[in-house]
């Protein structure tokens, strides 16, 4: 049989519907964040979250740099937040993307964003290279659960909301 392409590849996983995120950081190597679909649940004991992000990032070595992350799940109204954090607006500088929002604090200082359906604020645990992407594994160390309820998710190269409305 021939191999999957790359393209084939990428078209399938459009097909596969994911949470849309804004992940971020902060601590002495900076202030960070970006969009990530690619994020799971690991085990809950202790409570640990899969988060990959893309190796070709410049921020890639900002996140591990500082050793933590908060996981901020969006809602249906914040694409243009996603869009911005994404890369493919035109501000470039991190201060200008976390304007664009309200942001608070809990445990290890990476921002948490207002309006989040919830907020999962981590510590790396380990951090796996695998072709293009670092699967981090993050242990979560606090919690904070928003109003919405709805969420948003990425299918088929859209935003699509979902849940109870």
């Amino acid at each position: 049989m021939p191999a999957v392409t790359r393209q084939e590849f990428r078209d399938a996983m459009a097909r596969l519907g994911a949470a849309v995120n804004i992940v971020t950081t902060d601590g002495p190597a900076g202030l960070g964040g970006l969009t990530v679909s690619a994020v799971c649940s690991v085990t809950d004991d202790p409570p640990t979250l899969l988060v990959c992000l893309n190796r070709g990032s410049p921020q890639n070595r900002l996140f591990k740099d500082n050793g933590v992350l908060c996981v901020n799940s969006l809602a249906p109204g914040q694409e243009a937040l996603s869009t911005r954090f994404a890369g493919r607006s035109a501000e470039a500088d991190m201060v200008e993307r976390f304007s664009h929002a309200h942001w608070g604090l809990l445990s290890t200082g990476s921002p948490v964003l207002d309006g989040a359906t919830v907020s999962f604020d981590c510590r790396i645990a380990e951090v796996i290279e695998r072709g293009t992407h670092s699967v981090v594994f993050a242990e979560v160390e606090a919690v904070r659960q928003g109003a919405a309820s709805r969420g948003l998710i990425w299918f088929s190269r859209d935003y699509h909301p979902i849940g109870a409305g």
